[in-house]
């Protein structure tokens, strides 16, 4: 399955600003959500799909920058959230 680039839904509630609404995928922040997360640590910001499928693909262990669309514009917004991968309605089966 293709994930960067994929268009989705943000069904959580830690960014309520989202919720609802469509977002696309940009990038994954691999492992995130564990206690020795290491954002300076190399393969921790994954903007490539080959790079995504050699760290694992994405886990409930990650976030994932998503651009929300905005409408009234016709285009996704160029400001990005960091929502946990599983709030996310493609990854809702990643849940625990």
């Amino acid at each position: 399955m293709k994930t960067l680039g994929t268009t989705t839904t943000y069904d959580g509630t830690e960014h309520a600003y989202l919720r609802g609404h469509k977002v696309r995928i940009v990038a994954v922040l691999k492992n995130a959500l564990r206690a020795d997360y290491d954002p300076d640590r190399d393969g921790q910001y994954i903007r490539d799909e080959e790079d995504l499928e050699r760290a694992g693909g994405v886990t409930a262990d990650d976030r994932v920058e998503v651009q929300p669309w905005l409408a009234a514009e016709g285009s996704f917004s160029f400001v990005s959230s960091d929502p946990r991968a599983i709030d996310l309605a493609c990854f809702a089966s990643l849940k625990r």
